[in-house]
């Protein structure tokens, strides 16, 4: 099946004039191919982009979380590096097709599910990305409410509601419309503010170890105190579900990076970015957190994880502020990118009528308030193993379809006109691949069907949601993208040869 190109665009497609439907039914401009000449981010764009994804306060509290399990410092910081190194390939290989085609993910989506069953893919993604939204929103608005407590003098006389104190509801509800309110405005403006949030960000981590560093006149204890599982018998049974859950944590963004690499000037732009943007920042972001949670402990005599509470312990008005602002900037900085730009597109895929990308930011932030996310982190085994576990074995089994169909049915060739119209190759039966369905069916109740809690940790069985598939949930992500891989292959290449 031919590319459709126009001039010499590096193998880099785009649309003819009046090559899709303009019906409404299928697209809309959010939806429609980026054209070649507005596809200019450059590696500097999506190195940004994943600086400040990655330097935000979850990115700060995984290494802690690894830490409460029993590892030390060495062995946390390692789990996190392998992670972001093997969540890296999906990372690239889906988003190939940003640069080449200019379509986002829901898009990309249709070539293996159909065009009506993209739709089960990108509403998984959605669903994820809502419940995401929720928690780095409330992370953000709880670290505002602490740090201007120490400002103006604390909330110890706030009226509660609904058993938090009203200005800590405030201090959400208007970080909640600061988000809104720029992602609104668009991808652009969104490429802009990761531009300077990047560097912004990493200027403050900085500080803050130096800040530390100097107060303790060293680093601590923490840096010295041995594992409490060693590298044994007791060690890989906690290491291969926090693995997961470390992939689980960028497993979204594998998924949905063509949303932000259609906007890439090339394949060079977006491999290098992104090689150079996750693994390195990731790592080097653990270990900063724990330098700074090993200062801590010298001075305070304990370690303090949270990099509010613990700049919430200077009496510098200007340490203060200078930390309220990079909280508000990390924190938008990933929580638009990674959390709102998928959904606003996934929504949008679900009724271009009815659902721009607009639309579908304003749809996201309304479900991320009603998930109550606060819950969600409530433990390190809730949030580690049952929900990073959960949400990495789903998206890695969508991630396995996606690749398969892409790399090996495909060879990378798709038809963009039939990726937006009815009675195409993408079409199947109804606007539905059955076959992706099933390999999704397949890999997911393989990836999760062993779902497993501790009892009063979670909200699983013991014995498991099915007992014989126990010894599976804790390699979730390998396993949904394995079986989904392998099954959808099989499936397709025999009766479906590459277009």
């Amino acid at each position: 099946m031919p590319d459709h190109t126009i001039g010499d665009t590096r193998d880099r497609v785009e649309l003819a004039p009046g090559e899709v439907p303009s019906d409404g039914r299928f697209a809309n401009p959010d939806l429609l191919p980026v054209p070649v000449e507005s596809r200019r981010w450059t590696t500097y764009n999506f190195t940004a982009l994943w600086v400040g994804m990655a330097h935000n306060i979850p990115s700060w509290l995984l290494a802690s979380g690894l830490v409460a399990l029993g590892m030390d410092w060495k062995q946390a910081v390692f789990t996190i590096a392998l992670a972001n190194l093997i969540v890296l390939v999906p990372m690239l290989l889906i988003g190939h097709a940003g640069p080449k085609y200019g379509i986002p993910f829901p898009v990309l989506a249709r070539a293996p599910f159909g065009v009506r069953g993209a739709n089960l893919a990108a509403l998984i993604r959605a669903a994820v990305a809502c419940c995401w939204f929720g928690i780095q929103t409330w992370i953000g608005g709880s670290g505002i409410f602490v740090l201007l407590g120490k400002i103006f003098g604390g909330w110890q006389d706030a009226g509660k509601i609904a058993g938090q104190p009203w200005p800590l509801w405030l201090c959400f509800i208007l970080f909640w419309a600061l988000e809104l309110a720029i992602i609104y405005r668009g991808m652009e403006a969104l490429r802009r503010f990761e531009n300077w949030a990047a560097p912004f960000v990493i200027v403050g981590a900085l500080a803050l170890l130096v800040w530390i560093g100097v107060k303790a006149g060293g680093f601590g204890a923490l840096l010295d105190q041995p594992s409490k599982l060693g590298w044994g018998q007791d060690f890989w049974p906690v290491f291969f579900p926090s693995l997961m859950g470390m992939i689980a944590f960028w497993s979204t963004l594998s998924l949905n990076i063509p949303d932000f690499t259609r906007f890439g000037a090339g394949q060079r732009s977006q491999i290098l970015g992104q090689t150079l943007g996750l693994p390195t920042t990731m790592t080097l972001f653990a270990l900063l957190s724990v330098f700074v949670t090993s200062g801590s402990e010298a001075v305070y005599g304990a370690p303090i994880w949270d990099p509010v509470e613990l700049v919430s312990k200077t009496d510098s008005v200007f340490g203060l502020l200078y930390a309220l602002v990079t909280v508000l900037v990390a924190t938008i900085s990933v929580n638009i990118a990674a959390n709102v730009v998928s959904p606003a597109y996934d929504l949008a895929n679900l009724a271009p009528r009815r659902i721009d990308f607009r639309r579908g930011a304003l749809i996201t932030g309304v479900v991320g308030v009603l998930i109550m996310p606060w819950k969600l982190t409530s433990t390190p085994e809730l949030y580690i193993y049952t929900w990073l576990g959960l949400v990495g074995g789903l998206l890695g089994t969508v991630a396995g379809v996606l690749i398969a169909d892409y790399w090996v049915v495909r060879r990378t060739r798709l038809s963009l006109p039939d990726l937006y119209r009815q009675g195409g190759p993408y079409w199947y039966t109804g606007g539905w691949n059955v076959n992706a369905v099933a390999a999704f069916a397949v890999g997911g109740v393989l990836a999760v069907g062993g779902s497993h809690s501790a009892p009063g940790q979670g909200p699983f069985p013991e014995e498991g949601l099915i007992p014989f598939l126990r010894p599976l949930a804790d390699y979730g992500w390998a396993v949904g993208v394995a079986s989904s891989f392998l099954l959808y292959t099989a499936l397709m290449v025999r009766r479906h040869p590459a277009r």
